[in-house]
């Protein structure tokens, strides 16, 4: 059980870091005490076009002024403008819009035991994930990630939902062909785990298998989709296409936004009163998503993207080979990790880098997580190789 934090009545369900920003330009935030940072956090993936973005700032300010809210009782041109832009982003046919990823991966969930049950394969309810892979924490999002830390405490969860480990071929095959399973829940790159990009066979080896067994091959894009990897989506630089994709964290560059985009043979399944969201794609979500859409393809932040990921995956090798604290580095894009050899701790080194000015996430397998905006430029990207390098000459 949490300890009460005196003073504060904020819910313990989050190990903050004792930080209050007060504001933030580009890829920098300032905090009460003066002090400013490098933000290689991006709000967990969020802020794509960064802190105060002027083009964002200016269309959600002119929103507000005229429309926040009117529900899905009635048609929206903001959200029917969206839908299509980003149903065309994705190559898929049609969009159902919610307010987080994880509720993307619940609607998701929902979607693809409506298309088993609609086609009367009764048996195929249950869902395979990957073991490391993580996709929410609501009951339905909850059940599709293996991790006991987070599940035990909940159970029981949706029955039938199982894991394999990741690049299993074997037991893909093995699963899929049982045809208990609704859909494949599966991340091209882990987040969450560490920034781990799945094998290219594997996922085409699902892609295929999915397909054969009448499973919906469903790819969660909420943390490296958007434009993070250099490609609108991650699976897209694997060369898979989805029945689903869900996404989430950048697409609205800060607005809470989630989207489920499925193709139009899948999406037709969900009919009036299957599945609703109060708050999904009202004005100033879309408003905001279209802007971070508009940057990514009309205005070449995609290819920005792109460019500045390939330089800062120099950047990162040149450190590995440098420093002998450092296993690996991966990732793709603006989307990277570095893993720590034993004993050198990732917590103790991102609080290290903290007091040197630069945010990072520690992750699971030892690695330091690390997700900029995509306004990134090549000398903030300098600047934090170099406070990297100083923290690791320093072990």
């Amino acid at each position: 059980m949490s300890k009460h934090q005196p003073g504060n009545a904020l819910m313990h369900n989050y190990k903050r870091i004792p930080l209050r920003f007060t504001h933030g330009e580009g890829c920098h935030l300032f905090a009460e005490d003066g002090s400013s940072y490098l933000d290689f956090t991006s709000g967990i993936g969020v802020n794509s076009l960064g802190h105060a973005h002027p083009r964002l700032t200016a269309e959600l300010q002119d929103q507000v002024g005229k429309l926040l809210h009117v529900s899905n009782l009635y048609d929206e041109s903001l959200q029917i403008r969206c839908a299509a832009r980003l149903a065309k982003a994705c190559a898929l046919g049609q969009v159902f819009f919610c307010n987080s990823g994880t509720e993307a991966g619940e609607a998701a969930i929902k979607l693809a035991r409506r298309v088993q049950f609609d086609a009367k394969r009764s048996e195929q309810r249950g869902i395979l994930a990957v073991e490391s892979g993580f996709h929410g924490r609501t009951l339905g999002t909850l059940s599709c990630t293996a991790n006991e830390k987070y599940r035990r405490p909940f159970e029981p969860l949706l029955p039938g939902c199982h894991w394999i480990k990741r690049n299993d071929l074997a037991a893909l095959e093995r699963e899929l062909r049982s045809q208990n399973y609704a859909a494949f829940f599966v991340e091209a790159i882990q987040g969450e785990a560490g920034v781990y990009a799945l094998n290219r066979e594997f996922l085409h080896q699902a892609m295929a298998l999915c397909k054969e067994t009448h499973t919906v091959f469903v790819v969660d894009e909420v943390q490296s989709g958007g434009g993070r990897s250099g490609r609108f989506l991650a699976s897209q630089s694997f060369g898979i296409e989805a029945d689903i994709v869900t996404l989430a964290k950048p697409l609205a560059g800060g607005i809470p936004i989630g989207a489920v985009v499925a193709s139009q043979e899948i999406a037709q399944h969900f009919v009036p009163g299957d599945h609703g969201s109060t708050f999904g794609g009202n004005p100033l979500a879309c408003r905001a998503a279209l802007v971070v859409l508009s940057e990514l393809f009309d205005h070449g932040l995609l290819e920005h993207v792109d460019t500045m990921g390939k330089l800062w995956g120099s950047y990162l090798e040149e450190l590995s080979n440098r420093h002998e604290a450092i296993d690996h580095h991966r990732g793709l894009g603006l989307m990277r990790a570095i893993v720590l050899k034993e004993p050198h701790d990732n917590a103790a080194i991102a609080a290290a880098l903290r007091e040197r000015g630069l945010l990072v996430i520690p992750s699971p397998e030892n690695s330091l997580r690390m997700l900029p905006p995509f306004v990134i430029s090549d000398e903030e990207l300098a600047c934090a190789t170099d406070m990297l390098d100083q923290e690791l000459a320093s072990l």
